[in-house]
């Protein structure tokens, strides 16, 4: 289990709630270089704070990008997702007009991405723990 920091403490709850995503460029183009990754790693920590989440780690390669996010649990992973994609592609082109013709028919990014659950113990052990449950009940 995590140290007991590296919680998040609300009101009415307790949690630590990491997502691994990755994101596509739309048709995969090529569209990032390291000038367009670093903007987006700043973009989107700062799309982050104002959500009440922490970009815990950004970088890519030319059709993609992975994000590490810690958030809190009254947002959905998709709505992180919308958040994170809706203002980059317009931003991006304002920023580095250069990139615009690389862009899918004026846009960004694939509407499709992965998101995979971060952090914690291994399912397996976290399997054994819920089943010992009643277990330790007869004792």
């Amino acid at each position: 289990m995590a140290p007991d920091s590296d919680f998040r403490r609300e009101r009415h709850s307790v949690s630590r709630l990491v997502v691994h995503l990755v994101c596509v460029t739309a048709q995969r183009r090529k569209v990032f270089d390291a000038g367009a990754l670093a903007w987006l790693q700043l973009h989107f920590a700062k799309v982050c704070a104002t959500m009440g989440a922490k970009l815990l780690a950004c970088d890519g390669e030319a059709d993609h990008v992975h994000l590490l996010i810690e958030y809190p649990p009254k947002h959905s992973v998709s709505v992180l997702v919308n958040a994170l994609k809706g203002t980059s592609s317009r931003l991006l082109r304002a920023e580095r007009p250069d990139l615009a013709a690389r862009y899918w028919q004026g846009g960004l990014w694939s509407p499709s991405y992965l998101a995979a659950s971060a952090g914690g113990a291994p399912l397996e052990a976290i399997k054994r723990y819920v089943e010992q449950q009643r277990e330790s009940l007869a004792s």
